[in-house]
């Protein structure tokens, strides 16, 4: 299978059957995200929609983390990952946004990783879910099940090489929903540690199948 084919199997698999792809992040603006996927690194979706309501009720645009300080703003992150550095990301945050960008999320990838605790990762989720834009976030899983479906190579050692080779292949009107679906297959089908390989529908492209459990595609890359 040639690698124009398997990105051609993958896109049209999930426009059929996933065709809205959205982050399991709750929020209900741009400001809002920004903060949930900074907290969320290295931390569930599910502990982040915990945590947020709250925060969001008594931080609800980035003035009020600009005035705030460690000892306020810490109670209400403490149960999330590494919530000391955190805070002080999310203090510096808003303070840069309200000096530097009038109070206003910045709509690029280079703008956004100026801010504390943004790299770009976070800089790419927010382009691509608030705005659309052709950018890849490339986690754990986008990582993993990449790979594993043959869509980038093994040599890929680097989150930007991985993300360089699926932003070439894929067409760009789907790169911001397509982050998506590699995170959805991940999280819940193509595992870590035991992925579940006889409830997927990918498996008669998958190279990871393929060389687990001896389908018979013959693959040109």
């Amino acid at each position: 299978m040639l690698k124009k084919e398997r990105y051609e199997a993958f896109i049209n698999h999930f426009s059929e059957n996933m065709p809205v792809a959205e982050t399991e992040l709750q929020y209900e603006n741009p400001f809002q995200l920004l903060v949930a996927v900074v907290l969320s690194a290295q931390c569930t979706d599910k502990r982040i929609n915990m945590v947020t309501p709250a925060l969001f009720k008594d931080f609800p645009e980035p003035e009020f983390l600009a005035a705030s300080n460690f000892d306020e703003l810490f109670p209400y992150i403490k149960s999330v990952s590494y919530p000391n550095n955190k805070t002080k990301h999310l203090l510096g945050l808003g303070k840069m946004l309200v000096e530097d960008f009038n109070g206003q999320i910045p709509e690029t990838v280079s703008e956004l990783i100026k801010l504390p605790g943004v790299g770009r990762k976070t800089a790419n989720v927010i382009t691509s879910v608030v705005w659309n834009q052709p950018n890849m976030a490339v986690d754990t899983h986008v990582f993993r099940v990449s790979k594993r479906l043959g869509l980038v190579t093994q040599t890929a050692k680097t989150p930007l090489e991985v993300e360089k080779q699926l932003i070439r292949h894929i067409p760009k009107e789907y790169v911001h929903v397509a982050h998506h679906w590699l995170i959805l297959h991940g999280r819940y089908v193509c595992l870590a540690r035991k992925p579940k390989c006889e409830e997927c529908s990918l498996t008669h492209f998958c190279k990871y199948f393929e060389k687990n459990y001896g389908k018979a595609v013959k693959t040109e890359d």
